[in-house]
């Protein structure tokens, strides 16, 4: 198979002659994700690695599982905003803007919810005992993802540095990493 350009998401494009129909669809969604993880939730991507019909097109998508007890902590997306579609069940959402100021609500089935692109948000499970599903949809081909417990807590950041720059006390650090696999 012979390629074109490399993109600026850093995929190369296919030639004209190379594509057929099922480098545009992408049948990952429609099954369930594995929500046997520390924060109960799974994300099925549809961005470039996964789907490459979206190179180029400032798209991509993912499908969101969320178990009773649910949670996908603080994160942003540095390259992209967000737009999640709630399927079925009911989840709360919000996000903090850059003047600190919060917004969030419990959406239901149908409800759709916007992330501006950078800003630190959140989704939780608020269906009780019963799961949630929601699709997302992104405006970049790969849209990046930083977890912001994972980002603090997941390293080998020392533990002193962490304490001043959080004002967590040095217990409260050291279940944090533990929990979450960091050292330090």
């Amino acid at each position: 198979m012979s390629t074109g350009i490399v993109t600026p998401s850093g995929y190369p494009c296919k030639t004209e002659t190379d594509l057929t129909a099922d480098d545009f669809v992408f049948s990952g969604l429609g099954l369930t994700g594995n929500t046997s993880n520390i924060i109960n939730a799974a994300v099925t991507p549809a961005f470039v690695a996964q789907y490459p019909g979206v190179n180029g097109l400032g798209v991509s998508a993912a499908r969101l599982d969320l178990a009773p007890g649910g949670v996908v902590p603080m994160h942003t997306h540095p390259g992209a905003t967000e737009l999640l579609y709630v399927v079925h069940g009911h989840i709360t959402a919000g996000f903090i803007s850059s003047a600190n100021k919060v917004y969030y609500k419990t959406l239901k089935k149908g409800d759709i919810m916007v992330f501006p692109q950078g800003l630190l948000h959140f989704q939780i499970n608020a269906a009780g005992r019963r799961p949630s599903l929601a699709i997302v949809t992104f405006t970049a081909p790969s849209p990046g993802l930083q977890i912001l417990d994972f980002a603090l807590f997941a390293n080998d950041l020392p533990s002193s540095l962490l304490e001043k720059s959080t004002f967590l006390d040095d217990a409260q650090v050291k279940k944090l990493k533990g929990v979450l696999g960091g050292t330090g």
